[in-house]
């Protein structure tokens, strides 16, 4: 019997084709690439290499993307192979690390490798899940890393989500691994239908048996909302929903609402789609939802499944400080989870965040509000992914969301082994094109991108390993590189067609030139004249387009100042298609940045608006008293308030527009009128247009080639240019010496430079320049926290407050930190190298008093008075981020008071909830 057979005959049901494939591939010695959908279990093949390396008496390791699901996966395999067998490697945490099989993030192997570590020896396989997060704009460069610097002989086994060009992928990992199998399988063992929820009735979003087709009665069914629902949401955005169940039959403005979260949970529990996990795309929206459904009447346990739960929820918080509890509303939290519904967030307590998966996992919570991050590997899966919105802030702008995304999102649906089908359920608002949905949720193209780049640490340890020239050669056979490579020669074609095209575009110009042009002055030339004249007709176009962008950014700052003013009772004015619609402000914006006030207009409707949908001022018209039960439950009371406005005689602005008017800037005016003096101007207005077109054609053109050029150059020369700048500013350093001369120079790691190799930051070298220039020294451990968080923290969000520091000591190396930062940006500018990020102080006088013992509330209002918005998830993450620093502080051997304090440090912040579910 193969090993094969006698790992299959231990599972609970039979592999799939593509697992067979993978584990052959595996038992064969292969590399293998396994791409498949979320849920189809791809990991089985990552099991079957575990189980193989134990069986054959070699090493495995488990790689994972981040903490969470390293955790997950080390108990999995604990279940599978007992305790001794497994071992987990996450950074903070450190189990049985010289065990057979180990579990841990990619980073911890980046680092292994770079160290020569013994761990190493005898290491045949490498089971890389998720590995598509290569495409991480933040952290894929270390998974490259992984990839290049393995040994020959260890096996790769990559776990992906569906992706476009996994053969594109494949062919990379076999020309740098080796022979690499892949395996690709769209097959979804739990078949996913999609739909649409509009108002309290579910659509399928396709006709069944059509292959594809957009469900006809719903298009109908939206066309109608559409068609009379216009003037209520021209310029609303619904931010915030609530329950707003009510006796009696709704009158016609109130049918077409958007569900509040728990009446959308109710019509879900009605058509058996619980459990369900509903994404939003923010911490508040999560944490919004579960307070909407906590002042609901739901419940969706039985009493002995809620007095299960708040036994389980009390073990896990055990050890967390009575009065950080309070701070963290625990008793708000625990009463909704013993409701049967939770939320779901980064900026929840690690401690929070693992009862909730535990809960779900075992079928006691039926409901999660989630952000994207759950779709990261976690196992929770749900019989139904609702999505409230296809848009999502990226950090700098609302963007649609992605097929891979989409994908990504919705694959949590559907139980293996539970559930015949899962639910993909996206909720309808207006303005939504359910024909732009059934095409996200039908697309299949998702391609893997390198964001591979070379950096300052990468540097350093390349070099110790095998010198300057492997090194280049290595950073040459990334992904990065070979995706460059392989798109030159199509740039090339069509730089070549382009080329033509223009010197096709030009002759027909100047025959056209030398037909049509009429007689100019002696001295002028018709066709330089020409070339002017075109120039600055595309120049207007240009400062057109930036003077209405300025004009539209400047009128929504107007707009947001406006709602951040509004108060409660204050009627405005709000744009509509045919005539202002009136509005009362129900509840004030409680920020300026952002600001949502509750609003409900006189025909009933009532939610949040922001500035993105409201494209010119509101203007206050008056005054309405509203009583506070009204004020706090708006829209269960819109028809008092309806009501209010039929009395109150409010006036109505009558020139109100909905878009404001957009006046040319004074540039706009100097162009046109240049414009209007030149002498082409002046030629027969047809044969001056035509002339015109063509030369806009060929300056096109032109435009197209150059653009060409440039990413054909950067293609070949980018990687391998900004290694070779790295080294010589680490040079200049003396983290670096070069010695010998002519072709036999070489560079050397100096001592400086073995530092920096033990410091894996994004801001490695301004730390590794700290440390050398001592200016860390002499600090007390609180202290030494604080101001070595800056060179980790980045503000989610900055809020009104200064940063400070605790001490006079503290702030004199803060200060000295920030002119390093300025020494360093300044050189990095001369060598043309990116620039380290800004130093962020937001953090630093909230982890300084942690450290020192301050609890949890006081540490938390510490960072609000510094300009950070932190929850407590924020929090716990940015501490362990600062003891991932100090670790590194600790082994770089410098001064042994520095070296003691960071240790100090480490300790004094591993605790409370900083501790607890790690």
């Amino acid at each position: 019997m193969t090993h094969l057979e006698q790992f299959a005959a231990e599972l609970s049901h039979p592999l799939d084709p593509f697992q067979i494939e993978g584990c052959k591939a595996v038992e064969a010695d292969h590399g293998v690439l396994v791409c498949a959908p979320t849920g189809a279990g791809k990991t089985i093949v990552g099991e079957f290499a575990v189980s193989l390396a134990l069986s054959r008496g070699t090493k495995c390791f488990y790689t994972t993307p981040i903490k969470a699901l390293s955790n997950q996966k080390y108990h999995d395999l604990v279940a599978q192979h007992g305790e001794d067998a497994v071992g987990l490697l996450t950074g903070d945490v450190s189990i049985n690390g010289h065990a057979e099989i180990v579990v841990m993030t990619t980073e911890v192997l980046r680092n292994m490798i770079y160290a020569e570590s013994s761990a190493l020896d005898r290491l045949t396989h490498v089971v890389m899940d998720e590995i598509h997060f290569l495409a991480d704009s933040s952290r894929g460069v270390v998974w490259e890393e992984v990839i290049l610097n393995l040994h020959p002989s260890v096996n790769i086994v990559g776990l992906s989500a569906t992706v476009s060009n996994s053969e594109e992928f494949g062919q990379w990992l076999s020309t740098v691994r080796g022979d690499t199998k892949v395996i690709v399988s769209e097959h979804r063992p739990v078949p996913l239908d999609q739909w649409m929820l509009v108002g309290r009735q579910i659509y399928p979003l396709f006709e069944p048996e059509t292959g594809g087709a957009v469900n006809e009665q719903l298009v109908r069914k939206i066309s109608r909302l559409e068609a009379g629902d216009t003037d209520r949401s021209e310029g609303f955005r619904n931010r915030s929903r609530e329950d707003s169940a009510r006796s009696g039959a709704p009158r016609k403005q109130d049918r077409y609402r958007p569900l509040g979260r728990p009446e959308a949970l109710r019509v879900l529990q009605d058509h058996s789609m619980l459990p369900a996990i509903t994404f939003i795309f923010s911490r508040a929206g999560c944490d919004a939802a579960l307070y909407q459904c906590l002042r609901s009447r739901m419940v969706l346990t039985t009493e002995e499944e809620s007095t299960q739960i708040k036994a389980i929820v009390d073990a896990g918080v055990e050890g967390i400080p009575e009065e950080d509890l309070q701070v963290l509303d625990f008793k708000r939290w625990r009463q909704a989870l013993s409701r049967g519904f939770a939320a779901h967030h980064a900026g929840m307590l690690p401690a929070f965040r693992h009862i909730v998966e535990d809960l779900f996992v075992k079928g006691l919570v039926r409901a999660v509000f989630a952000t994207e991050t759950l779709a990261l590997g976690i196992n929770m899966p749900a019989r139904t992914v609702l999505l409230e919105k296809l848009v999502k802030y990226n950090g700098e702008a609302h963007v649609d969301l992605t097929p891979g995304q989409y994908t990504q999102l919705t694959g949590r649906a559907g139980r293996r082994g539970i559930d015949t089908l899962g639910n993909a359920v996206v909720q309808w608002a207006p303005a939504m094109d359910p024909r732009a949905v059934a095409g996200l949720a039908s697309t299949r193209t998702y391609p893997l991108n390198s964001t591979f780049a070379p950096g300052y640490n990468m540097a350093i340890n390349l070099l110790g390993l095998m010198g300057f020239d492997e090194s280049l050669r290595l950073i040459e056979r990334s992904f990065a590189q070979f995706q460059a490579d392989g798109s030159v020669v199509e740039e090339a074609n069509k730089i070549e067609r382009a080329q033509q095209q223009v010197q096709e575009k030009r002759a027909e110009l100047l025959a056209e030139v030398d037909a049509l042009a009429p007689p100019v002055r002696d001295g002028e030339d018709p066709k330089e004249l020409l070339v002017e004249y075109t120039d600055l007709r595309q120049e207007l176009t240009a400062e057109e387009r930036r003077s209405h962008a300025d004009a539209t950014a400047q009128r929504s700052q107007e707009v947001i100042k406006v709602l951040a003013r509004l108060q409660l009772g204050e009627v405005i004015a709000l744009p509509g298609k045919k005539r202002p619609i009136l509005a009362v402000v129900c509840q004030p914006a409680n920020q300026a940045q952002d600001p949502r006030p509750w609003v409900t207009t006189e025909e009933g409707w009532s939610g949040r608006i922001d500035a993105s949908g409201i494209a010119n001022a509101p203007i206050v018209v008056g005054n309405m008293r509203l009583p506070r039960h009204i004020a706090k439950s708006p829209r269960r009371h819109s028809r008092q308030i309806v009501s209010e406005f039929r009395r109150g005689h409010f006036d109505r602005p009558r020139k109100m527009k909905a878009k404001a008017r957009v006046r040319p800037s004074k540039k706009v005016g100097q162009l046109r009128e240049a414009i209007r003096q030149h002498p082409v101007h002046g030629w027969p207005t047809d044969d001056r247009e035509k002339l015109a077109r063509l030369a806009q054609q060929v300056a096109r053109k032109e435009r197209e080639a150059q653009h060409l050029e440039a990413v054909v150059s950067k293609a070949r020369d980018t990687l391998g240019t900004t290694f070779a700048r790295i080294v010589d500013l680490l040079s200049e350093m003396d983290y670096v010496e070069f010695e010998g001369y002519g072709q036999e120079r070489h560079p050397v790691i100096t001592e400086e430079g073995e530092r920096l190799a033990q410091i894996h930051s994004e801001a490695d070298l301004l730390v590794a320049q700290c440390l050398k220039r001592g200016i860390w020294n002499n600090l007390d451990p609180a202290e030494l926290a604080g101001v070595a968080s800056m060179c980790i923290f980045e503000n989610r969000k900055a809020i009104s407050g200064t940063p400070e520091a605790a001490t006079e000591t503290m702030a004199d190396a803060m200060d000295a930190t920030m002119r390093i930062y300025s020494e360093l940006t300044a050189d990095e500018q001369r060598h043309r190298l990116p620039l380290t990020r800004v130093p962020d102080p937001g953090f630093a006088l909230a982890i300084h008093q942690w450290t020192a013992g301050a609890p949890l509330g006081y540490c938390m209002a510490a960072a609000n008075e510094s300009g950070a918005e932190l929850s407590p998830g924020d929090f716990v993450r940015w501490c362990r981020q600062v003891i991932d620093l100090l670790q590194q502080v600790a082994k770089t051997g410098y001064e042994d008071e520095i070296r003691y304090n960071a240790r100090r440090a480490m300790d004094a912040i591993q605790r409370g909830v900083v501790a607890i579910g790690a």
